[in-house]
């Protein structure tokens, strides 16, 4: 198996752990401290330094925080891990159902008459404490700024990432760095800015064509950059780590230590871009009136993905397809109770492997069954491996970070005969992938204007899932990349280029979960013959081949459209992968994608 990145706190070592941070907060006069899942670059994955959460908690959702308080600590969690943080929290931590319960509600609630709350400024961004600080006026709760507590009690904390960084070849990139700068330096210049404050770190690795290795699963490197209206980047990053890529960031990159980055944006004149969502809260307020938030000027362009990084997403799909399907066609084989979940995560890793251009596993594989399935972004342990009975669903999301791209995929399987609830709640699932897969669009709509596509079916039949329906996927880069989602909080407009998932999915606790999850890309739709062209229309390329469980389809459920759709993609998943296989997993394949 891949090397798995863990820090955590096992149930019995929450309770001392909060002991030991409430001790430091009555020492420093506060009545609450905020620990956030974040580090000071504001991405969403963090290096294992920075995982003070899991360490405090317990949690090792990829979203969330803990608010601690003298008398309860708050973790704050999403629709996608209400059931995983009941298993792996203390009971003295209170789970928060949240966005439902904002924290400056709860904050109010559990301080009437008013308190101290600490947090750490690189921790928060600017505008996450903009709003706090709004809904919180007038409460007498006084949000201070503060070092970091956790990193006090935290004995055993590991050391900053050092990972070297790497060219990312033209051939994968499509643009040289010399351009990318040059077009974006072009952009300030006719909004009026002097620079740009890059925080995040694949913007950082998109823009300057490297990758690196500070974040488990993600090709990125930790540092900071300024791009400046002439195109020149300073760029704050341990030297160290920059050997290999020295000559690549040529004349026109600078190359500074981190610390250094304070002075230097104390020094630029004129208006500074930044994203209000992303940059810390200590570099906006240092910046002051000089700050523009108009956005990270790399996550369009970063999105919009060009040919080369097309072309190389969709030829990794297949090789990555057909490491799936060999792992699909072993797994068939197995008897019902002969198979731990840990043996699929063994094996599909194992089978990634023999493609030369793999980097690492995209996250960490999730291979759920039973139960297990119905935890969202499950992650199994030696203590949760679970039996693979006969009866029972397994959800199995993976992917790969390969030279030439980024993959995700979900398949539901049936383990021997599944049951028949499990069987229709799947086939409202695949009727809404399948929905989404066909639709065409007016340029101009966001995610937030169709992703209700996808979840038709299930709504039809009193049923939904609490995750949004896709997100957006780099180019060997982050598996989770924006600004582009498929959720109703998305006002981003799809545009040509745009990758992302199509994963809609069903989850009843303590039973299974379902989840079906294709990569698509957008694309300007071919004009249809004899239609009245009456505005210009988008619609997706599908770039995942892996066939669908057709013993959990009930077929008398399909319409025609839904049932010719299903059976031509099989016929392509076929085409495509099958030259690609073993002749036992050709064998399988044939009879996996005949016609329903």
């Amino acid at each position: 198996m891949f090397q798995s990145f863990e820090v955590t706190a096992r149930p019995e070592q929450g309770p001392p752990r909060l002991k030991a941070l409430r001790g430091v907060m009555q020492a420093e006069g506060l009545d609450g401290f905020l620990v956030p899942r974040a580090d000071a670059h504001q991405g969403e994955y963090v290096a294992p330094r920075d995982e003070r959460l899991a360490w405090l908690t317990g949690f090792t959702g990829s979203a969330g925080f803990c608010a601690v308080l003298t008398e309860v600590a708050g973790v704050f969690i999403d629709g996608r891990y209400r059931t995983q943080v009941k298993a792996q929290v203390a009971d003295v931590y209170t789970p928060v159902p949240w966005p439902d319960v904002t924290l400056g509600a709860w904050l109010q609630e559990q301080l009437p008459d008013g308190g101290v709350v600490g947090f750490d400024p690189w921790l928060h961004s600017a505008g996450q404490i903009a709003a706090l600080r709004d809904t919180l006026e007038g409460s007498g709760i006084e949000m201070r700024v503060h070092d970091n507590l956790v990193d006090r009690i935290w004995e055993d904390q590991p050391q900053p990432p050092l990972g070297m960084v790497k060219e990312h070849a033209l051939e994968f990139a499509g643009e040289t760095h010399d351009d990318k700068r040059a077009r974006l330096a072009e952009a300030l210049r006719e909004d009026g800015h002097a620079a740009a404050l890059i925080t995040l770190p694949d913007s950082l690795c998109w823009l300057l064509n490297i990758r690196g290795s500070d974040i488990p699963r993600n090709p990125v490197a930790h540092g900071f950059c300024i791009l400046h209206d002439s195109g020149t980047v300073d760029l704050f990053m341990t030297e160290d780590k920059l050997i290999e890529v020295r000559d690549h960031l040529g004349e026109a990159v600078t190359v500074h230590p981190p610390d250094a980055l304070i002075a230097a944006l104390g020094a630029l004149r004129g208006k500074v871009r930044v994203d209000r969502a992303t940059v810390p809260y200590v570099l906006a307020e240092l910046l002051g009136e000089q700050a523009a938030f108009d956005g990270d000027p790399c996550a369009l362009p970063k999105a919009r993905k060009n040919a080369a990084e097309i072309d190389g997403t969709a030829a990794v799909h297949l090789r990555d397809g057909a490491a799936v399907v060999e792992l699909l066609a072993w797994l068939d084989a197995q008897p019902p109770g002969s198979l731990c979940e840990t043996d699929v995560v063994t094996k599909l890793e194992g089978l990634r492997r023999n493609d030369n251009a793999l980097q690492d596993i995209s996250f960490e594989t999730i291979a759920g069954t039973g139960p297990n399935g119905a935890i969202m972004h499950y992650r199994v342990t030696e203590e949760t491996d679970s039996p693979l009975e006969d009866g029972q669903l397994i959800v199995l999301d993976s992917g790969g970070q390969y030279l030439d791209g980024t993959t995700d995929i979900t398949r539901t399987i049936a383990i021997g005969a599944p049951p028949a609830e499990a069987c229709a709640a799947f086939t409202r699932v695949l009727q809404g992938m399948i929905a989404m897969s066909r639709l065409r669009w007016p340029v101009g709509l966001a995610g937030r204007d169709i992703e209700a596509v996808g979840r038709v079916p299930l709504w039809l039949a009193g049923q939904d899932f609490d995750h949004g329906l896709g997100h957006g996927v780099g180019a060997y880069l982050s598996v989770h990349e924006g600004p582009q989602r498929l959720a109703r909080t998305s006002h981003v407009p799809i545009e040509p280029g745009m990758i992302l998932s199509n994963e809609p999915g069903y989850y009843r606790e303590g039973a299974f979960g379902i989840r079906i999850e294709n990569l698509i890309v957008a694309q300007e739709a071919a004009h249809k013959p004899g239609a009245d062209a009456h505005r210009k229309m988008l619609d997706w390329r599908t770039l995942t081949f892996v066939p669908i469980d057709r013993r959990l389809i009930v077929a008398d459920m399909l319409t025609k459209v839904e049932r010719d759709w299903l059976n031509s993609y099989h016929a392509e998943v076929a085409e495509k992968i099958g030259p690609r296989l073993s002749s036992g997993a050709k064998t399988w394949l044939d009879a996996a994608t005949a016609p329903l």
